[in-house]
């Protein structure tokens, strides 16, 4: 009686022991994969604004599982499957996380903002300056984000749910949190997870495609970027809103996307100061932190052993796997096009997680030859990137939803 006593004052331990050993063991595994993640964050191998929360969020959920009713164990954290209004009104009420998730995840709200974010941060001058390379590139670097969806769909998903794994290619966490609420919102809550749990980790691996696709000896070309041309705030306004107008009236589903994106633009490039520093600092920083801590929530040992998560972990490495191969094949291509005056490695910098994938194409081709500076037709790219999978986004949710 005594040790049920002390068992009941420590529900997490009680649970624990309560659970069958699968579900137990999934919940300590998960405990120590967030506790390796702070830890990796903090030494800088991921990224530490997303993993840090993140890591700290799923130790911390799956160690505060308690007996909310006889047989029934859970958290008071959120429940992101709950629909009937009545009791998401009474869950408002208890989970602590509950309506940070309600009204700016499962609504889309928390894509939007970091899109506004990324599009503060990306300057579109490096897309005008050489639109042709750059998009021709990005273009190449959605291959795993079309030729996974047949093979979701050979895998038994419908095709909504091959979208939503599908567009993980395009390597865009917040593309892929939109499109899955928009086609397979039950899908939203392993997908987001898997998705920005390997995209933090598959970038690693980059550097290693890169060397086994491109000889050493084309990673040495310099670029010379002194033939760029200027391109002016008027110029990069106009196209941020015609781009915006034009993209918002071929698809609307894909509208808010968009509209975020392009703002961020416009408010850069007009110089909007007070803007600016709202959307640099609080705006953006708020959403990746909420974004990241969530995420660590929704990685509850339930959630993880769902059968369907090991489906969307093998098509989503391999959406990403394969527009890497996609974005190099693209810089190949562009490197005999231009007689062999382009280094093709700025080709990865078409898989659009800006401004990770630019970095790792200047860093790889700094190593070859220090001299060489690509960054700038690298960002192109990745901007490029950004742009083509919201139109791909738009694509599948236009002719799926």
């Amino acid at each position: 009686m005594v040790n049920f006593d002390v068992l009941q004052l420590f529900q997490g331990i009680a649970t624990l022991v309560a659970q069958d050993p699968t579900h137990a063991i999934a919940r300590i595994v998960l405990m120590l994969m967030g506790i390796g993640f702070v830890y990796l964050g903090y030494k800088g191998i991921l990224e530490a604004l997303i993993m840090i929360p993140m890591g700290v969020g799923m130790a911390a959920v799956n160690a505060s599982v308690l007996f909310l009713a006889p047989g029934k164990t859970g958290t008071i954290f959120l429940d992101p499957l709950i629909t009937d209004p009545s009791t998401l009104v009474n869950i408002l009420q208890i989970n602590w996380l509950q309506p940070v998730y309600t009204m700016t995840f499962s609504n889309g709200l928390i894509a939007c903002l970091v899109f506004i974010g990324i599009g503060v941060l990306c300057d579109i001058g490096y897309v005008l300056a050489s639109p042709f390379t750059s998009m021709f590139i990005a273009i190449f670097a959605e291959m795993g984000s079309v030729t996974v969806f047949p093979l979701a769909v050979a895998f038994g998903m419908t095709p909504k749910e091959a979208a939503a794994v599908a567009i993980v290619g395009g390597a865009d966490g917040p593309m892929v949190l939109f499109t899955s609420l928009m086609l397979s919102p039950h899908l939203f809550v392993p997908i987001g997870i898997v998705a920005y749990l390997y995209l933090s980790l598959c970038y690693g691996l980059y550097p290693f495609l890169i060397k086994a696709i491109i000889p050493k000896k084309w990673m040495t070309v310099p670029v010379d970027l002194s033939k760029l041309p200027k391109v002016t705030a008027t110029q990069k306004i106009m196209f941020a809103v015609i781009a915006c107008t034009i993209l918002c009236l071929l698809f609307p589903v894909a509208g808010p996307l968009f509209c975020s994106f392009f703002v961020g633009i416009v408010i850069r490039e007009a110089g909007v100061k007070p803007y600016i520093e709202l959307i640099e600092t609080t705006i953006l920083y708020s959403a990746t932190f909420f974004l990241g801590l969530i995420l660590g929530v929704l990685c509850e040992a339930g959630t993880i052993l769902n059968p369907t998560v090991l489906k969307i972990l093998i098509l989503g490495s391999t959406a990403l796997l394969v527009s890497g191969i996609g974005g190099l094949i693209g810089g190949v291509i562009m490197y005999f096009i231009s007689g062999k005056k382009f280094n093709p490695v700025i080709g990865i910098a078409g898989v659009s997680c800006v401004p990770t994938t630019a970095k790792v194409a200047q860093k790889v081709i700094s190593k070859a030859n220090p001299r060489a500076i690509v960054l700038p037709l690298a960002l192109g790219a990745n901007v490029s990137g950004v742009i083509t999978t919201a139109i791909l986004a738009g694509i599948y949710c236009t002719l799926l939803k």
